[in-house]
């Protein structure tokens, strides 16, 4: 019979049936979750050895890769293929440098099949030991040998210092024969592996690969380049993981090319001299990992788990080398998984019970927090969204009495404010391309197709010189803003403000398939803007602003150029010096938008031309006819059609002496002017005006 006296409140009661239950789902639900959190841990484990693996062998693949390119363009070099190796400057001028942007590198070469041979070393790379062996001065940065007799006849051995001076000279090897050396061996077959097995380096003695590249022809030879052992290893070395972790470079006959350790795994044959006896991945395997090799092989998966013989587990991951080619190079990455995730393992269940047992206790407030806060991380997550797609209009800072989600509000209105800032500097599409790719910005380049503008003001200096800097300033940026906003309008880029100079192209950093088109209507509009804002300048009390616009396509050289630390997504090439000289070309036949046949040539169909010069550009071998861009066809009348007409009569006309500020020209010029009709109405200076006035009025 129950105790009348013992009464429970219901709030108690409650609470109690609550909390229990909480406690029995909660306990059962982590028991029954063991074996699957078990799972996503070695998944974890597992992916995160993929993404090591991809990694290092991209970087492996980087070290190959700059070898092979380096390869490709000796190959090609006229000199090399025709084995002009003595007294070659130029050549050795192209070593050194490939020897120095290429920091794996040690040294490079060619060997043909009468004997002949050249080889730069980079002897900084090789160490004090390969210092002595060679016998090099103090000072020296490079060793150059030259056998250019047949059959090792005629060989030297030079010390260069670092400006490829000679520092002294000595005979080289009489017994050494190129056609004898492993690099060179099997060069010519039919299934070549270019990537050797690795061998004693001659010259310094120490262990590495070789890539090489046959020349045919006559004479026939080979062209190769060393890359030391100690990179390899130096490099798996920094991607070792935790204490048991381990990277391996091994081939499809389970050879390991590549381990942390390898200088300790190599041993000499008793063969060849410089031959090496290459350790095989069971003659390493402590761990069990060549069955997890089996598999990945077996089942194409490139992470697994495994089980060493004491049932510990471990997660691997492989790739393959893709620029080793026929050397079917393999990468593999392994690791315990209970060194990444022991103390997960060990700590769980006690953090499970004493977490629950707060949660218990603060429910309410956790409620209330939980709501407050969910509303403003909500806010931040939009806000961040905002922000990667390049939505960065102001808005007010979201706050918070929660410390940490205020100082994330505070970070997320920083970001922005830095976004906005950094667009103001780096053109907007280029910036909202970096946001939106969440690729790292790193040096380097492509080469690609682009049009190029660069525009000029007339008498910039004369109009500025007696101004005030504040008001030259102001009035500069209002110029800048007015000319970018046109071109930025027709898919330009505005890649930088020189001067009163405008550098601008199209088709970079996204594609513009009318890139051309584009160009030359952004031009026009620029005009036409220019023309406003001069409208503007003169009601103020301002002298004008008169552009000059030059405009060119062809292939540059475009992307990030600069320091690690400040770079300029910027065009380099002939075609971008072209562009420019187009420009400046302006002032010397009073003309407003020059362009090169090119651009003609791509949209003459959709623009009128007028014709101008043939020029030889200082820094140019050939000839460019030079024309100038009047108008879209679309806006033009029945009379500026006929001027060009009459133009481009008298520029036929005077074509047998027509010279750029040649007296006998001009008069040529207005004596085939006077022949034509309309010819009073028709000024050498003074048609591009008329038109633009034309179009103003239309």
């Amino acid at each position: 019979m129950p105790d009348r006296n013992l009464r429970i409140g219901f709030r108690t009661s409650i609470s109690a049936i609550f909390v229990g239950t909480v406690l029995f789902v909660g306990l059962s639900l982590v028991y029954l979750s063991f074996e699957r959190i078990d799972a996503i841990t070695r998944a974890a484990a597992a992916s995160f050895l993929d993404t090591v693996a991809q990694l290092s062998a991209d970087r492996i693949d980087a070290q190959f890769m700059a070898v092979r390119n380096g390869l490709d363009i000796l190959h090609d070099l006229p000199s090399v293929r025709s084995a002009a190796v003595r007294d070659n400057p130029r050549l050795y001028a192209l070593l050194a440098s490939m020897l120095r942007n290429n920091l794996h590198l040690y040294s490079l070469y060619a060997g043909y099949d009468d004997g002949r041979f050249v080889q730069m070393d980079y002897l900084e790379r090789g160490g004090e030991a390969a210092r002595l062996r060679s016998e090099a001065p103090e000072g020296a940065k490079f060793r150059l040998v030259v056998i250019s007799g047949p059959d090792g006849a005629d060989s030297t051995i030079d010390f260069l210092r670092e400006d490829l001076t000679t520092m002294s000279q000595r005979p080289g090897p009489t017994d050494y024969d190129p056609r004898r050396r492993p690099w060179y061996a099997g060069a010519f077959e039919k299934d070549l592996r270019p990537l050797t097995e690795p061998y004693i380096f001659f010259a310094i003695g120490q262990p590495g690969y070789t890539l090489r590249m046959p020349i045919a022809g006559s004479p026939r030879g080979v062209v190769a380049g060393d890359v030391l052992t100690s990179e390899a290893e130096a490099l798996l070395r920094r991607q070792q993981l935790g204490q048991s972790g381990t990277v391996i470079l091994f081939d499809d006959e389970n050879r390991v090319l590549a381990h942390p350790q390898i200088s300790e795994l190599i041993g000499r044959t008793g063969g060849t001299a410089g031959a090496l006896l290459l350790p095989h991945l069971a003659d390493i395997d402590r761990i069990g990992i060549a069955k997890a090799v089996d598999a990945w092989r077996t089942t194409g998966s490139t992470q697994q788990i495994f089980q060493d013989s004491g049932g510990r587990a471990h997660a691997a991951a492989f790739r393959t080398i893709a620029s080793a080619g026929a050397a079917n190079l393999r990468l593999a990455v392994s690791a315990p998984i209970d060194e990444f995730y022991s103390e997960i393992e060990g700590e769980r269940r006690r953090l499970f019970v004493a977490a629950l047992g707060f949660v218990l206790a603060v429910l309410p407030m956790v409620l209330w927090m939980g709501a407050m806060m969910s509303k403003r991380m909500r806010a931040l997550a939009i806000e961040t969204d905002r922000i990667r797609h390049f939505d960065v209009a102001e808005s007010p800072r979201i706050r918070s009495v929660v410390r940490e989600i205020d100082d994330l509000g505070h970070s997320v209105a920083a970001m922005k404010n830095l976004v906005r800032t950094f667009s103001s500097f780096i053109p907007k599409r280029l910036v909202r391309q970096l946001v939106e790719s969440e690729v790292p910005i790193e040096l380097g380049g492509e080469r690609r197709e682009l049009t190029v503008m660069f525009t000029d003001v007339e008498n910039f200096t004369g109009l500025t010189e007696t101004a005030e800097p504040t008001s030259v300033m102001r009035t500069t940026s209002r110029y800048f803003s007015v000319l970018s906003e046109e071109i930025m309008a027709r898919q330009g880029t505005v890649d930088k403000f020189i001067g009163d100079a405008v550098m601008a192209f199209w088709n970079a950093p996204t594609d513009d398939e009318r890139h051309v088109s584009n160009a030359c209507h952004a031009a026009l509009a620029c005009v036409k803007a220019n023309g406003r804002l001069n409208a503007e300048f003169a009601a103020e009390g301002l002298p004008p602003f008169r552009t000059r616009f030059g405009l060119h396509v062809g292939d540059v050289v475009v992307g990030n150029i600069g320091s690690r630390d400040r770079m300029n997504y910027t065009a380099v090439g002939a075609s971008v010096n072209l562009a420019a000289r187009l420009e400046g070309l302006n002032r010397d036949y009073g003309t407003a938008i020059l362009v090169s046949e090119t651009i003609k040539a791509r949209v003459e169909e959709e623009f009128l031309f007028r014709s101008i010069d043939r020029i030889s550009p200082k820094g140019f071998s050939a000839n460019f006819q030079v024309y100038e861009l009047l108008c879209a066809r679309t806006d033009v009348t029945d009379q500026q059609l006929a001027l060009v007409a009459d133009w481009e009569r008298a520029y036929a006309s005077s074509a047998g002496t027509r010279k750029r500020k040649d007296k006998e020209w001009m008069e040529a010029f207005s004596m085939a002017q006077s022949t034509t009709p309309r010819s009073t109405s028709f000024q050498l200076n003074g048609w591009q005006n008329d038109c633009r006035e034309t179009e103003r009025h239309e």
